[in-house]
């Protein structure tokens, strides 16, 4: 399922963008902790015991 963001710019205009949408699961391959990198740096993704998500750098 894909979610959509509306951005109302100066135009007023809103303008549709698809955003993809992961499963975190998929992302930590059934675990519980994945690495993503983002301009040469890298933060750890978490899922709680809650089952709750925690990014940290």
């Amino acid at each position: 399922m894909a979610l959509k963001v509306v951005d109302e710019g100066k135009s007023g205009d809103a303008a549709m963008e698809e955003v993809p949408t992961y499963d975190a699961l998929e992302l930590t391959k059934g675990g519980k902790v994945a690495t993503i990198t983002l301009a040469g740096k890298h933060y750890t993704l978490r899922i709680t015991k809650a089952v709750k998500l925690i990014l940290t750098k």
